[in-house]
């Protein structure tokens, strides 16, 4: 449950990086009352939680109704990762600019918790997708199998708290953090993710060669 907890944080805290979108999040609803911004970070806290635990506990089910091995699951996902945080590390710039103008109707839309605030703003597709390569990182077997899900779904749980007091007080992380602030830590964060992925990789192509091996 540790190791599946010490996996799943890092990560999902590298693609949903609640700090950065703190920023982006105080810049489109500035114009609301405090209230009013305390409130949409609570709904989006528990939505964004909802999609997480959607996504690291159905994704990887799905995937296998298809027939996709738990290896090639590993390799495929390792490399969405690995693809995910190599576009982060070298252009920070350009994946804030995208969120930023994804999130451009919440200026002036009234329900804006979900879209675009929650969906693509925090949990937007590629988190999605990071997920579901967490859940590849399950035990084959049975043993184990309920510490992995409690393990990564505490670690959902943990960024969902992380994105309520980020985005509760955005303007005090604004303030002490800044965009270039933002963009440092993204690229530390980035480049952890890099390394989660390629592990994810790893560890596929490991399960590859030991079942080639086993048919020899």
């Amino acid at each position: 449950m540790i190791g599946a907890f010490l996996l799943a944080f890092p990560t999902l805290f590298s693609v949903v990086n609640p700090v950065g979108a703190a920023l982006i999040f105080h810049q489109v609803i500035s114009n609301r009352t405090r209230a009013e911004r305390h409130e949409l970070a609570r709904r989006i806290a528990s939505y964004s939680l909802i999609v997480l635990l959607a996504s690291l506990l159905l994704g990887g089910i799905v995937l296998n109704f298809f027939g996709v091995s738990l290896s090639a699951l590993r390799i495929g996902g390792g490399l969405v990762v690995a693809v995910r945080a190599w576009g982060l590390l070298m252009q920070p710039e350009v994946h804030e600019e995208r969120k930023a103008s994804s999130a451009e109707p919440a200026q002036s839309a009234e329900d804006v918790a979900f879209f675009p605030l929650t969906m693509p703003l925090t949990t937007g597709p590629g988190t999605i997708a990071v997920a579901i390569a967490l859940a590849s990182q399950r035990p084959g077997g049975q043993g184990g199998l309920l510490s992995f899900y409690v393990g990564v779904s505490l670690a959902a749980a943990c960024i969902a708290v992380m994105v309520w007091v980020c985005y509760r007080w955005s303007d005090s992380v604004t303030a002490w953090l800044g965009p270039a602030g933002a963009r440092v830590l993204s690229r530390l964060v980035a480049f952890l993710l890099l390394c989660i992925g390629v592990q994810i990789m790893i560890t596929g192509i490991v399960g590859v060669g030991q079942l080639l091996l086993g048919t020899k």
